[in-house]
């Protein structure tokens, strides 16, 4: 499924840095072993969190986000609070910018929205369902409204606007 861009809002931020966005691939490294932790859910889905985000495979962001399969004409939101969804990949400069920048806010605003992240290496159908043609690629997911798509690395203070005017309403 590719997300129809009309009623969309982009977020745009002018970026100083050199490489806001990666579009060519290069050698995956491995994750850390360390920093992540693999965990069986209820329903006997495999789930890997780093710290407070979420790693999704196709599977469960069907399950958890949006059936699109089920639904293919209308987003249908499936999670309980608004998520943020990164897709990136591990060889990814500007990637590795932004995941720390999310875990502190997967920190700050738990209890209020999810963050999920899909390695679009692992998941290259899911990417492409979504039409992924950069990373980081972030998914904004507010409840009940169409999702909005920003691209490239965005500074924490953007963050924090989107997810208080964007996902909770806090304008």
């Amino acid at each position: 499924m590719k997300l129809k861009r009309k009623g969309f809002l982009f977020i745009v931020v002018a970026m100083t840095v050199t490489f806001a966005a990666c579009n060519n691939p290069r050698q995956k490294s491995s994750p850390d072993p360390k920093e992540t932790n693999t965990i069986k859910t209820e329903n006997n889905m495999t789930t890997t969190t780093t710290n407070k985000t979420i790693h999704l495979t196709r599977a469960d962001f069907l399950n958890k986000v949006a059936n699109f399969e089920k639904n293919p004409d209308k987003w249908v939101y499936l999670g309980d609070k608004p998520a943020i969804i990164d897709f990136y990949a591990d060889w990814c400069g500007p990637c590795k910018m932004v995941a720390p920048i999310l875990e502190e806010l997967a920190e700050e605003y738990d209890g209020q929205i999810y963050i999920y992240k899909v390695d679009t290496e692992a998941e290259q159908q899911l990417a492409a369902e979504f039409g992924i043609r950069s990373i980081p690629s972030l998914l904004f997911v507010p409840m009940n409204e169409a999702p909005q798509m920003a691209q490239g690395a965005l500074p924490k203070d953007a963050f924090k606007q989107a997810i208080e005017e964007v996902l909770l309403k806090k304008s």
